[in-house]
């Protein structure tokens, strides 16, 4: 950005000059992902009469959307400090295990058992917040190795995310917890509010709280300068370690919240459920407008963005697509997003 401000002669090209990756920067500077997800939503419905778009398959994509977006508001924060975590799945998982063996032990249910227990809100919300201790723990581990060992986002997490995926699975011997409480599926897996089901309700807070956050307080103004440039963060004030800890925290914490949305939603654990989770949230992120490089980045783009994965999985599913290609798909999603981001800042920079 500085190097814009130091060269006040450049000459901006015209229009009839521009590159097509710069025609193309300036479609994708507008509402073109909600346009691609517009496409896809037209695609499946024409292609899939009177499956795809159903009231019952309508409502799945929000509620699975849900649980992405509370996972992708943490990978909001974190990717804006130009960081990542490619743990936030395995860390959903753990928080998961460790929520419902909180309950059960209260509740003294036997775990294999499948949604039996009748455990009532007290005993839920402990474990909840059992959940989100969980993950608050990997998110400061995250963020103190990356702020005070200044090991890099990439490898500090994957290593997280293998330990707390081994650690789940340690736990539990690496069979799912299928004791949930009754009433936690029933009125928070299941539940609706005015129609609307509970768990989009939820992640629709997450999120709004997490905008007001981001766009308007100083610890919101602080991700920005952090992402944008961490020395000149540094010698404005904010207190840079403390700053990536409480964003890697957040994080980890957001993780907890989705591990109890995800055991209301599915009855389980879904210790192998989760795995494509990090890849989902880092392409909905990106889709989203949030640059990877840092200082750029909105929860409104986040919200639009986490869709896109979500209807191409669904999509797959409804038309057959073995599960294999769900995955491929999803790469090439997060290579478009990566490339798009890249065309964007390039842009940026030369105008």
């Amino acid at each position: 950005m500085n190097s814009t401000e130091q060269a006040p002669t450049a000459v901006v090209p015209t229009s009839s000059t521009h590159s097509l990756g710069e025609r193309l920067t300036q479609w994708l500077g507008g509402g073109w992902v909600l346009l691609f997800l517009v496409a896809l939503l037209a695609f499946f419905t024409i292609t899939q009469p009177g499956r795809f778009a159903t009231g019952y398959n309508l409502s799945t994509l929000a509620v699975d959307a849900a649980i992405l977006l509370v996972l992708a508001v943490g990978q909001t924060y974190v990717i804006i400090t130009a960081g990542i975590d490619l743990s936030v799945g395995s860390v959903l998982v753990f928080a998961s295990v460790v929520g419902t063996q909180v309950m059960l032990a209260l509740s003294g249910a036997d775990g294999a058992t499948y949604g039996t227990t009748d455990a009532g809100w007290a005993v839920i919300a402990i474990g909840t917040l059992a959940s989100i201790l969980a993950g608050l723990l990997f998110g400061v581990i995250n963020g103190l190795l990356v702020s005070y060992a200044r090991i890099p986002a990439l490898i500090v997490t994957l290593g997280t995310m293998g330990i707390a995926l081994g650690v789940a699975q340690l736990l539990t011997n690496g069979q799912d917890v299928r004791a949930v409480p009754q009433i936690l599926v029933d009125h928070v897996g299941n539940g609706a509010v005015a129609g609307i089901p509970v768990l989009v309700v939820i992640a629709l807070a997450v999120a709004l709280v997490a905008g007001i956050i981001l766009h308007r307080t100083r610890f919101g103004r602080w991700v920005f300068a952090v992402g944008s440039s961490s020395e000149a963060a540094r010698r404005s004030g904010v207190p840079l370690r403390a700053q990536i800890i409480k964003v890697y925290a957040l994080a980890g914490g957001l993780a907890g919240l989705a591990a109890v949305m995800s055991v209301a939603r599915f009855s389980t654990t879904t210790i192998g459920g989760h795995t494509a989770d990090n890849l989902a949230t880092i392409s909905a992120v990106v889709l989203g407008g949030t640059s990877l490089f840092g200082g750029i980045g909105s929860i409104l783009g986040t919200v639009i963005g986490v869709f896109i994965p979500i209807v191409l999985l669904n999509g797959f599913v409804i038309t057959g697509i073995p599960p294999f290609w769900q995955t491929v798909a999803m790469g090439a999603v997060l290579i478009l997003a990566v490339y798009v981001d890249q065309l964007k800042r390039r842009n940026r920079i030369l105008s």
